[in-house]
């Protein structure tokens, strides 16, 4: 059984520990340099490339009656719902809230361009047709003016 003392140097260890990992990185929601933003916008594309195949599969097995159709036909919603609600979430939780600063001479536009990626991918969840994921590709595909290459920014 662990004593007073030992579990306080255990508590302090892990609070020094947990103040280094957050103080290293204050300005950015994870330590510098490991995020290539091109890199992001990539894998943004390739999220939207596959709710487009998504709903190409769901239009191709809608009209099939036997089971295994429809149980195919369900793990493309799921998939088409997924790779869009990711879209939503590095937009929401990585580019506009690093990316994007208030500071930038193009803010507006800025915001506006990655505001129409979330606004494409929620569009693209409620709808079956492809034309919502090409929508949404074309969206991911105006971030490419703003991260034209692999480097990391600090602002």
């Amino acid at each position: 059984m662990k004593t007073l003392s030992s579990r306080l140097v255990t508590l302090v260890a892990l609070a020094g520990l947990l103040f280094s990992a957050h103080s290293a990185s204050a300005h950015c929601q994870v330590p510098c340099g490991i995020y290539d933003d091109h890199a992001k916008v990539d894998a943004l594309l390739q999220d939207a490339e596959t709710v487009i195949k998504a709903g190409n599969m769901i239009a191709d097995l809608s009209g099939k009656t036997d089971a295994q159709s429809h149980q195919q036909l369900v793990r493309w919603v799921n998939n088409k719902e997924s790779h869009a609600q990711n879209v939503i979430f590095v937009m929401a939780d990585y580019f506009l809230t690093q990316r994007v600063k208030a500071s930038q001479e193009d803010y507006v536009q800025r915001l506006k361009d990655h505001h129409a990626v979330i606004v494409a991918a929620m569009k693209a969840k409620q709808s079956a047709d492809s034309a919502a994921g090409e929508a949404l590709k074309a969206a991911v595909e105006k971030l490419f003016v703003y991260y034209p290459t692999h480097e990391h920014h600090h602002h």
